[in-house]
């Protein structure tokens, strides 16, 4: 019996891992200097987003809120379906602004009531509104006029308004003639007012 030899068996060769390569100490130092970078930069960042909101901040503070209108369509509109003589205020000094419009009107039916409103922002940031209708029952004169406490009369450019103090602790300015009323009232200070009213001038045809 012979035994088998080294040479007599089958050698059977078991291929090895292939095992990564070792980090370099280049790609080592490289990636942490770039995470390093990282980290330094974060908080710039954060420095940046922050100053860019405050500016962005500051500006819109800055803006004016008051969205001012030309009224001169409107009121164009209600001196043509007027069957009165329209007044509305016009060369208002500076920082009266002119914020919102209403026109009350049948055009359909001639000769019916017409009511104009107009509000105001003035050079003291405050409200004031300028009506004139020929409706006895307009409710823009009604809900102002309505529970007033009369204090007298006013010289308005020579012409005689009578003031009152609103349910709601406001002045009013406001005269009756020919069935037409005009007012003028709001948060804004008497003076304002008395401007207000001094520059309502009859609309040209």
């Amino acid at each position: 019996m012979t035994g088998a030899g080294p040479s007599d068996q089958q050698q059977q060769t078991v291929p090895a891992e292939e095992l990564p390569a070792p980090t370099s100490a280049v790609e080592r130092a490289n990636r942490m200097s770039a995470q390093n970078m990282l980290r330094s930069l974060a908080p710039l960042v954060v420095i940046c987003v922050a100053f860019v909101g405050w500016l962005a901040f500051l500006r819109q503070d800055d803006r004016d809120p008051v969205r001012p209108i030309d009224p001169a369509p409107s009121i164009g509109r209600a001196a043509e379906y007027a069957a009165y003589p329209l007044e509305a205020p016009e060369d208002l000094p500076e920082g009266f602004r002119a914020t919102d419009t209403d026109v009350t009107a049948s055009p359909e039916t001639p000769g019916s009531p017409v009511t104009l409103g107009i509000d105001y922002v003035t050079p003291a940031d405050e409200y004031a509104v300028y009506v004139t209708s020929d409706d006895p029952d307009a409710p823009e004169v009604d809900d102002v006029l309505d529970g007033a406490e009369n204090q007298g009369t006013v010289d308005v450019d020579g012409d005689e308004w009578t003031r009152a103090t609103t349910t709601r602790d406001e002045t009013v300015l406001f005269r009756e003639l020919d069935g037409v009323t005009q007012l003028v009232t709001g948060s804004a200070g008497e003076d304002d007012l008395r401007t207000l009213a001094a520059a309502a001038r009859p609309v040209a045809g």
